[in-house]
């Protein structure tokens, strides 16, 4: 999917399950989106600061070294215009404003939640 200005979309995808963090690259790439992949909070944090052109976050919320939650407050805090979807199996919808993707999803399901988030 092209972004408004008309170029690719770019999205990191974090996730500490490495079988669920390539089976979602692959969809995305598959989508047509540029995909940069991080094992887990901290190093997600470290691509956003050497990657300045991601434009979206899709990260799982139960990891080991920091929640999606914080990823996503730490990583908005440096960039307000940086677009987020959460995805869990466990997390419980709280009034985050954060779109939440319930694990386990279909690909449709997972291509209309970055649509829509990048339109946002």
């Amino acid at each position: 999917m092209l972004l408004p200005s008309g170029k690719v979309a770019t999205i990191l995808v974090v996730d500490d399950d490495p079988e669920v963090r390539e089976i979602v690259s692959e969809i995305l790439g598959d989508f047509g989106h540029s995909v940069v992949a991080a094992g887990g909070g901290i190093e997600a944090l470290r691509m956003l600061e050497e990657t300045p052109n991601i434009d979206l976050v899709i990260t799982d919320v139960r990891m080991p070294d920091i929640s999606g939650l914080e990823l996503a407050a730490r990583a908005t805090r440096e960039r307000r215009d940086l677009k987020v979807i959460l995805i869990s199996g466990y997390f419980l919808a709280q009034d985050t404003g954060i779109r939440v993707l319930r694990k386990p999803f279909r690909m449709t399901e997972l291509q209309a939640a970055v649509e829509a988030e990048l339109a946002s």
